[in-house]
């Protein structure tokens, strides 16, 4: 859902109560500004950003995907963002 800024002061409670149950997007001139979830939202995507482990965690059938997986053609230019200049 998309609203504009003085659409959500106007209705502000109807739509933090939409905000429950799906993301509002806040635009200001056309562009969008803010998005309002619900606290439960933002924990899980909170808890989502700052999960770490080790790769010898992941089941061996993930770790085979990932040995066998390739760079689509077009990103192969990124290698050099690796290159830390020791040629």
């Amino acid at each position: 859902m998309r609203v504009s800024t003085a659409e959500f002061i106007r209705n502000y409670s109807a739509l933090a109560d939409q905000a429950l149950a799906e993301p509002v997007t806040i635009t200001k001139h056309g562009r969008d500004r803010l998005v309002v979830v619900s606290a439960e939202e933002y924990e899980r995507l909170r808890r989502r950003d700052r999960q770490v482990f080790q790769s010898a965690m992941l089941p061996d059938g993930v770790l085979e995907m990932i040995a066998r997986s390739e760079v689509p053609p077009g990103f192969a230019h990124l290698d050099a963002e690796l290159d830390d200049g020791a040629a």
